[in-house]
């Protein structure tokens, strides 16, 4: 289907739906990252927190559809609370918030049998009283959401006790749950394996929601796209989510094998068209839903960091426009009279439909570059800020990010 085939009506649809969808790019993916085996190094990546925000307020110039900067607590905010005033300082200067919270238990030394679910209660107690000064750095910038992701896990059978570890964990997202401002969420991920390889104490989004029950109304489940056994049906993890009110955001990334963290669409686009989907069908159908937050988590090792992020976010937009031009009556009209073709070809109809021409309206029509990408590279601002941190870079980083 071409874009000139698109009625007004679905037009209009597109253009709200992309006035109401924003989403949130990590610190993290601006800065030298790489794998197991090494970390590649570029010139334009940011080293510090400085550039990091001037890049991110750089993307959100360009697609105006990225208000906050998510944050790792120990690579972005080293001293903790001491560092918000600086945080806020660049943000007004970049024009873009500080987003979800980020606390890091996976890095420290001792963390090496694991964090909250650690053997040693002197472990756990650093573990939670970390989670805890995060929530409190997110109630200081006024951020919606303190995001766990918990590494722990096991190798080899009969090393841990799996039940006792389950205990321990509610008792720290718990304590750290008390402490959380009103209207703040508590987002709990989950991770089928790595680094863990035997078991992993959040390991599906059964064992994430009920730590996040278990620990308060304020706690929801995070679904990143990359955390999934090959073949799972996502979508239909998140359309049980919803049906629970558990749904709290996403971690957007995509992947071949396993946690790839390549950027999204590149691999399986119909994929994240299929969860928009049903994030519109709920807003078309289940009274009071609220969207859930939308983020980006991905690794850019090979492609370049500023490219790479707003290819993400033109990539995003473009498919929840495609989600948007389904008649959500008329599928529930033919799903239920089982006109299976129908229902199908309605569907896969929108997703082959090229929206980019309704986008660039979008945008143009709000002020906004028509091509953020092509705009990227006409602004010289990759070649600029590659020739201030290209010494800097060529010697490396200590930080993961």
């Amino acid at each position: 289907m071409s874009s000139n085939s698109i009625s007004s009506a679905a037009q209009s649809r597109i253009h709200q739906a992309l006035d109401a969808f924003s989403i949130e790019i990590p610190s993290w993916g601006f800065s030298n990252t790489g794998t197991r085996f090494g970390k590649f190094l570029q010139p334009a990546a940011a080293t510090n927190i400085e550039e990091k925000f001037a890049d991110g307020g750089e993307v959100n110039r360009l697609t105006g559809a990225t208000p906050t900067l998510a944050l790792h607590v120990l690579w972005d905010l080293p001293n903790g609370v001491a560092d918000v005033a600086k945080i806020q300082e660049l943000a007004k200067t970049h024009n873009i918030r500080p987003g979800s919270i980020n606390p890091n238990v996976f890095q420290e030394p001792e963390y090496k049998f694991g964090s909250i679910c650690n053997p040693s209660a002197e472990v756990r107690q650093k573990a939670t009283q970390h989670l805890i000064d995060s929530v409190e750095i997110g109630k200081a910038l006024g951020s919606a959401e303190v995001s766990l992701w918990i590494s722990d896990g096991s190798n080899y059978p009969g090393t841990q006790s799996m039940s006792r570890r389950i205990g321990w964990g509610k008792e720290a997202l718990a304590a750290a749950h008390a402490k959380l401002a009103p209207g703040q969420t508590m987002l709990v991920e989950y991770k089928p394996f790595e680094p863990a390889f035997y078991h992993t104490d959040f390991g599906d989004w059964g064992m994430a929601l009920e730590f996040a029950r278990s620990a308060g109304p304020q706690a929801k489940v995070l679904v990143d796209t990359g955390h999934h056994y090959q073949g799972t049906n996502i979508e239909q993890i998140v359309a049980w989510l919803i049906e629970l009110n558990a749904l709290g955001g996403f971690h957007f990334n995509d992947r071949k094998y396993a946690d790839d963290d390549l950027t999204l669409g590149s691999i399986d686009p119909y994929q994240i068209f299929r969860i928009f989907h049903e994030i519109h069908a709920a807003q078309a159908n289940k009274q009071g839903f609220t969207a859930p937050a939308y983020m980006i988590d991905q690794s850019h090792n090979l492609k370049g960091k500023m490219e790479a992020m707003v290819q993400t976010v033109v990539t995003a937009q473009e498919l929840y426009a495609r989600a948007a031009l389904i008649d959500q009556a008329e599928l529930a009209s033919l799903q239920d009279s089982c006109q299976l073709i129908a229902a199908e070809e309605l569907f896969r109809g929108a997703f082959w439909t090229d929206v980019r021409p309704v986008v660039q309206e979008w945008r143009s029509e709000r002020g906004l570059p028509a091509d953020p990408l092509a705009e990227l590279y006409k602004s010289g601002y990759v070649e600029r800020i590659a020739a201030e941190r290209g010494a800097k870079n060529a010697v490396g980083q200590s930080s993961y990010a």
